[in-house]
């Protein structure tokens, strides 16, 4: 998001500029007027009246007007005032109250009862009278969901309830107490001439779904051949693209295919075929191949959604160090899955809209099993694990057990060793390693092979695990190892729990350092030889002259 802050009391400008955004002091009514039309957020160092009084003459509609959020003098209070759902400002008031240390104040009536909002439910865009139907639910009373095609939605069909929630990718005229859910159950196959003028393959696509009846809010996406990847007007419509080579649409079976088309491109058949293979079994052709001057669209409807599993890596702990892209993931997905601990480092992203697993340590390949089984009958799911999940963390296990049915994001976080070296200062300025001193999946040999040739490199290394109740001689056996081809005055770093409750630093160097409160949750970083303290900071300089 393209956030603004704008203060007007220096307490203000402190607070705003302990924030990651853009930031404008004094004026705040020409500030907010002049960025109203761009800004996708503000953060407004005032009181709510006076944000009120501010905003009011530029509000429109609650889908297009941007975050509003305030906080107040002391900073105690993060307030989301406009844009609670639509436009993330419950979202921004709880990032901001991250941030600063505060409270976030949050009044939308599904957040406050804990229910799911229709208009944040994970892979499905609202639309029709949401509001009669939120209050409805909010006042306990049940919904009939009209739901042919079996789509998961968190509630139960009530046949006697006032209101109607109808889960559909058709467009349907609005009627009084019903809300609809378009699920992304379409998939747009296009092709087109090479420089095709992108308003005719827009066009092209709007009048087919249109005369179809179906929703543009249910198309998640557009196929086509691998070699119009980059074609603009494809990619000016704006939706995520599956891609096939000519040989996989090829061997798939159309209504209408083409030898001119084949004598092109080597296939008979590129929007019916892409539509069909991106809707994956079961898909059905719902809308055959429609023709312009320049372009060819066919839609097809997926059986089920085409699942997505993240693996996201949290960071250390401190939300402060958890990257917005890691946010992103566990919000749109329907499961979050992983370690316990790991579960409650992401809870303020939780809603009632998510459903939960929390495993116990240990798992790891039952939990990577569990995630895929749950993309693959069509969810969108976040296996999440601390640091980066590719280092020593969930991604290696998941993309080993993967066959293809899914698609598999791997969403990368601040790992233990950035976080443990930034706290020691920047011990990893030049060439290093990390190297696990857990012999559970790797022997002893292997790890002190890997050791003795960082000793040799003359390598900074970290070390991951470095001791824990059932391994306590691990630590001082890669010690002995270093010590063969480093001095003992070489600087280490024993960093524990960095980025959570508890974070300890302590500065030492390898000929003496105390391995006895070394734990699972601490990273030792031994330097190189030219590794050094300056000011109190352990230093590997770059080596530039």
């Amino acid at each position: 998001m393209n956030i603004l802050s704008v203060s007007v009391t220096e307490a203000g400008r402190a607070l705003a500029e302990r924030l990651p955004y853009a930031h404008r002091h004094g004026a705040a009514a020409a500030a907010v007027a002049a960025g109203w039309p761009d800004v996708d957020g503000f953060v407004l160092f005032l009181a709510v009246g006076a944000a009120v009084r501010i905003i009011a003459p530029h509000l429109a509609d609650k889908s297009t007007d941007p975050a509003v959020v305030c906080v107040d003098e002391a900073g105690r209070y993060t307030v989301a005032v406009a844009g609670g759902h639509a436009g993330g400002a419950n979202d921004l008031a709880r990032a901001v109250a991250r941030q600063l240390g505060a409270e976030a104040v949050v009044t939308t009536a599904t957040d406050a009862a804990g229910q799911a909002a229709l208009d944040l439910l994970p892979g499905f865009t609202a639309a029709g009278d949401v509001a009669a139907v939120t209050t409805a639910l909010l006042d306990g009373a049940g919904v009939q969901v009209d739901n042919p095609r079996g789509w998961p939605v968190p509630w139960a069909h009530d046949p006697h309830a006032p209101v109607t929630i109808r889960v559909t990718d058709e467009a349907v005229a609005e009627e009084p107490g019903v809300a609809v859910l378009h699920p992304p159950s379409l998939v747009a196959g296009v092709g087109t001439s090479t420089g095709a003028p992108p308003e005719d393959v827009a066009g092209l696509l709007t009048s087919v779904l249109a005369g179809a009846g179906l929703a543009p809010a249910s198309v998640a996406e557009v196929a086509t051949i691998d070699r119009r990847a980059r074609e603009p007007a494809i990619v000016a419509l704006g939706y995520p693209l599956r891609l096939f080579p000519a040989a996989d649409l090829a061997a798939v079976e159309v209504p209408n295919p083409s030898e001119r088309v084949r004598s092109a491109v080597a296939t008979p058949s590129v929007c019916e075929a892409a539509a069909l293979l991106a809707a994956g079994t079961g898909g059905e052709l719902v809308v055959a191949k429609r023709i312009s001057a320049t372009a060819t669209v066919a839609v097809a409807r997926r059986r089920r959604p085409r699942g997505h599993l993240a693996v996201v890596g949290l960071g250390p702990g401190d939300a402060r160090h958890r990257t917005p892209a890691a946010e992103h993931a566990v919000r749109r997905a329907q499961l979050v899955i992983g370690y316990g601990p790991y579960i409650d480092q992401c809870a303020d992203l939780l809603t009632p809209a998510h459903d939960v697993v929390a495993s116990p340590i240990g798992n790891e390949t039952v939990r990577a099993k569990e995630a895929l089984a749950a993309a693959a009958d069509g969810r969108r799911v976040a296996l999440v694990c601390s640091g980066d999940a590719g280092i020593y963390g969930m991604a290696s296990v998941a993309l080993e057990q993967a066959n293809g049915a899914v698609d598999i994001e791997v969403v990368p976080g601040v790992t233990a060793a950035q976080a443990a070296a930034a706290l020691a200062g920047a011990p990893l300025g030049h060439d290093h390693v990390a190297i696990s001193l857990s012999d559970l999946l790797t022997s002893w040999e292997v790890i002190e092979r890997r050791l003795r040739a960082a000793a040799d490199s003359d390598l900074v290394v970290t070390l991951y695990n470095p001791r824990s109740r059932g391994r306590t001689w691990q630590l001082e056996a890669a010690r002995a190892i270093l010590l063969e081809r480093r001095a003992p005055t070489t600087p280490v770093a024993i960093v524990t729990a960095a980025g959570r409750p508890g974070e300890s630093t302590t500065l030492a160097s390898l000929g003496d350092f105390d391995a006895g409160p070394v734990g699972m949750t601490t990273c030792v970083i031994i330097g190189a030889s030219t590794t050094t303290l300056i000011h109190g900071r352990m230093v590997t300089p770059r080596g530039y002259r």
